[in-house]
């Protein structure tokens, strides 16, 4: 398991496996978000197996599912209220960490610059250039 460093209340990785959630507590991880449709793809743990490993660890499982590149007005809000809403380090996967990372940088809790997300991601391995007009309109 990879966790790329947003800031130091955010990580994302690529698809997390159940088994791999009991440490995140350890780690200082409060919450996981799940930005994968389920049943996305062949061999993907399925949702509800996930749910329940999260649990079983003491986070929080919130899923927050947005596919293709597309990421509607009420995803990014969901992200925002969550990541506002929590004490701690959350956790967000996708199929690659792309997904989440992006939906961090349009969702903009800390009211940063878009220069400023789009280094952040930058750091973690995530290029959201072809993001920055949106977030600019995101504010």
């Amino acid at each position: 398991m990879e966790l790329k460093v947003i800031d130091d209340t955010l990580a994302v990785a690529a698809q997390m496996q159940p088994e791999e959630l009991a440490v995140l507590t350890e780690q200082g991880f409060v919450a996981v978000i799940c930005n994968r449709p389920d049943g996305e793809e062949p061999g993907q743990p399925p949702l509800d197996d996930m749910r329940r490993a999260a649990q079983e660890a003491g986070l929080a499982f919130h899923h927050i599912p947005v596919a293709g590149g597309q990421f509607p007005p009420a995803a990014i809000a969901a992200f925002a209220a969550i990541r506002r809403g929590t004490q701690g380090k959350v956790l967000a996967y996708c199929r690659t960490g792309t997904r989440a990372a992006s939906l961090d940088a349009l969702a903009n809790v800390q009211g940063l610059s878009v220069t400023d997300r789009l280094s952040n991601a930058k750091a973690a391995g995530y290029d959201l250039s072809a993001l920055a007009e949106r977030m600019e309109a995101c504010g």
